[in-house]
């Protein structure tokens, strides 16, 4: 199974196509009007529809209910959806949704327990006091590595073209994912950046660095 990259906190047109062009395997759309990346379902539908091909597109929610998440996936065609508040697992249970789930490393664990989503992936992200992913700080890799042994996990929280080889080497996770470590300011994409990071990503994993 190949190495997984998500890019997130896409806004525009331009960065999606970077995006694409490096082959990524998916772009991230923040549906959360609290975050300095928020897209509406509107705009995410538009970006979508200016692509040359079709990608897997994932949307990030924040405490939405379930129909309203269902919703703007149907309107969006998102591939899958990213569940990053304090959902329960019980509110998407029967959901025909490609579910994805938000994990934090809290002091006290892992939180929500994951083995109640049986989420297709798991986003392993630091744990920020009010705050719902795309921080910049880096997530406990040694829980995070516990976790992927058991689970398909993402890592996200903090990470850059400086430190993903060594986050791939300690946590060995599904993928990778980077929102605010590659950007110019919120929402908009530096795109050396962009590149330097998925690069630094394939060496690592080509090198066997994904134990």
């Amino acid at each position: 199974m190949s190495f997984e990259i998500k890019i997130c906190g896409i806004t525009n047109v331009a960065d999606a196509r970077a995006a694409q062009a490096l082959g990524v395997d998916y772009l991230g759309f923040v549906l959360y009007p609290g975050s300095p990346r928020a897209v509406t379902a509107e705009q995410v539908a538009s970006i979508l529809s200016e692509l040359d091909q079709p990608c897997k597109a994932v949307g990030v929610f924040v405490n939405r209910p379930r129909p309203a998440v269902e919703a703007v996936a149907e309107q969006c065609g998102l591939w899958a959806v990213q569940v990053h508040g304090d959902e329960t697992a019980a509110a998407f249970t029967g959901t025909s949704l490609r579910i994805w789930r938000a994990l934090k490393m809290e002091p006290e664990g892992v939180v929500p327990e994951p083995a109640a989503w049986r989420a297709d992936r798991y986003i392993v992200d630091s744990a920020v006091t009010g705050a719902y992913g795309g921080t910049g700080v880096t997530a406990d890799w040694a829980a995070a590595h516990e976790v992927a042994q058991a689970y398909p996990v993402l890592l996200a929280g903090g990470l850059k073209p400086q430190n993903v080889a060594a986050a791939i080497r300690a946590v060995s996770p599904r993928g990778v994912d980077v929102s605010s470590g590659i950007e110019l300011r919120p929402g908009k994409k530096d795109l050396a950046m962009m590149e330097l990071f998925v690069e630094r990503v394939r060496q690592t994993v080509a090198r066997g660095e994904k134990t």
